[in-house]
């Protein structure tokens, strides 16, 4: 097959790389420019989007004999994922852009034009595995290496976009591919993991929101500014400087001005944009035990009904769950109620190992204390 691997200057992409080669593939490497000033976004090695991890990427490529190219994708990556996070945010919800990134950029944009290029498929160095199921479609399971499994940012594959993916990565565990890449002489063996948002300069998301959002402030005074309530009481505990700051279940940088009634730790319970209030409270009432989600993505045939589990946060448990679905919209009763479940986050659906599909949280219900 053709193949256009996806090349982000670290060690899994070019490890993955490497793999289709192997596998008798006719590779071509990509790496994509998701900033028209990569300067302003990660230094060092923390991110994927560096002038750095080009040229890493750049120097793999050489290393394992393949052709490499650098496509600019950095208007429609602003416009699909960076104003979507923008938006989520200023709406009091908590987006994961490495899901819509996945959704948007690497397996739309991305698999739309190396298809239209003439390529089979796309190969990334994600950490998921995917089988041909009895019915032959393609299925889409965890990874072996649980702790790195990234199935979870998957979620929002399609059938079709499955059918023209490749994860050479899926049955290896980390330190593996760190050694295979050592072996093959790939200088980023060593080099650290992409952690946090790639787009945020210094990792701090509230003062990144705070500049980028300026005088789009949703509150009815035209300020991004309001106070800090108890739920139970409706006492104002202190203030803030933004909603965008806050995330439900968030419990550390709350800066009360005043101790709760009951002198017990409080936590982020909701986040209301307009009217400028973050309402908080104990620890007893973060507990949820149903999800309505919507815009909901099947990996392939669409269930009625569903006994199985779904994942709530990229790094979060799996907890036990019953899902009806119409298709759009999905009804989850959670077996195993979770904590701090907000609006804007994933719930990603699954079958034993293997990946239902993926739908944006709407709304939670709180268990009753």
């Amino acid at each position: 097959m053709k193949v256009l691997a996806a090349m982000s200057g670290g060690v899994d992409s070019a490890v993955a790389a490497a793999r289709a080669v192997d596998a008798g593939h006719e590779v071509t490497g990509v790496h994509l420019a998701l900033s028209r000033n990569p300067a302003s976004y990660r230094t060092g090695a923390r991110g994927c989007c560096t002038i750095e991890d080009s040229n890493d990427a750049r120097r793999a490529a050489d290393v394992i004999g393949i052709p490499f190219y650098v496509w600019d994708l950095s208007e429609r990556f602003h416009a699909d994922v960076v104003e979507d996070f923008m938006d989520e945010y200023a709406a009091g919800r908590t987006p994961n852009p490495c899901l819509r990134c996945n959704e948007k950029i690497k397996f739309a944009a991305v698999l739309e034009r190396a298809l239209a290029l003439g390529f089979d498929a796309v190969a990334t160095g994600h950490y998921a595995q995917l089988r041909t199921g009895e019915d032959g479609l393609i299925e889409m399971h965890r990874a072996v290496d649980h702790g790195k499994d990234q199935s979870y940012v998957l979620g929002v594959l399609t059938q079709q976009q499955l059918a023209h993916s490749l994860f050479p990565l899926g049955d290896s565990r980390k330190p593996d591919v760190r050694l295979e890449a050592g072996r093959r002489g790939l200088l980023v063996a060593d080099k650290p993991d992409s952690h946090d948002i790639c787009f945020v300069a210094d990792g701090d998301n509230a003062g990144w929101l705070r500049e980028k959002l300026a005088d789009r402030a949703p509150s009815s005074t035209g300020t991004w500014g309001g106070d800090i309530v108890d739920d139970a009481t409706g006492e104002v505990l202190g203030t803030h400087e933004g909603t965008y700051g806050f995330t439900i279940g968030q419990r550390r940088g709350l800066r009360l001005g005043r101790p709760a009634p009951d002198g017990k730790p409080r936590f982020v319970l909701d986040i209301e944009p307009v009217t400028g209030n973050v309402r908080v409270g104990g620890r007893e009432r973060l507990g949820v035990d149903h999800v309505d989600g919507v815009r909901a993505r099947w990996c392939g045939t669409v269930p009625s009904r569903l006994e199985g589990t779904v994942q709530l946060r990229a790094h979060g448990a799996e907890h036990r769950a019953v899902v009806e679905t119409d298709g759009e919209t999905v009804s989850i009763e959670l077996v195993d109620p979770a904590e701090g479940i907000a609006p804007g986050q994933a719930a990603v659906i699954y079958s034993g190992t293997r990946v239902v599909g993926s739908a944006t949280i709407s709304a939670t219900r709180r268990v009753s204390v």
